[in-house]
């Protein structure tokens, strides 16, 4: 886990969907359902770091959802921005700067991260009320909007790569 100052980190969130349904894994350190995620690390990117997580916390390889730009140019290249982001204390002198990105599976099959999670689980937007412990609200909104905004769209909708 890579921290850049001891009062501040950046970080990922991936809510994959997949069939109406998103991916959500219980932390075993935490005892909360969350989405895929984790710290960004010094050596790369925020897209590198949520495919990165995704694969390291899940087994599969995703696809990001949004526009990429066509701006990549000599010593620029163009990022996916995140679909939203977010401030949030982790103590009382620490925070995260939270990147949050929608995806889809693109291939792998799932499986548990036993180091860190208990559970995981695909969830649809009614399950995410009945899980226990509760999920956040913040995760529970983030989530249902995943599953709404990537629910119907064609396969091939995704990344603009």
């Amino acid at each position: 886990m890579a921290h850049i100052h001891e009062r501040i980190d950046f970080t990922v969130a991936v809510f994959v969907v997949r069939d109406r349904r998103v991916l959500l894994v219980l932390h075993r350190q935490l005892n909360r359902w969350l989405p895929l995620g984790g710290h960004i690390e010094l050596d790369e990117d925020p897209e590198q770091a949520a495919l990165r997580e995704a694969r390291e916390e899940s087994g599969l390889e995703v696809e990001l959802w949004g526009e990429r730009p066509p701006t990549t140019g000599n010593g620029t290249r163009a990022l996916i921005a995140p679909r939203f982001m977010d401030i949030h204390r982790i103590t009382d002198t620490h925070e995260h700067i939270g990147l949050i990105y929608w995806a889809r599976p693109r291939g792998g099959e799932v499986r548990l991260a036993p180091a860190e999670h208990e559970q995981i689980r695909w969830c649809t937007a009614e399950e995410l009320d009945a899980l226990e412990p509760p999920v956040s609200e913040a995760v529970k909104w983030y989530a249902r909007k995943a599953i709404e905004e990537l629910s119907g769209l064609p396969a091939d909708h995704g990344s603009g790569a």
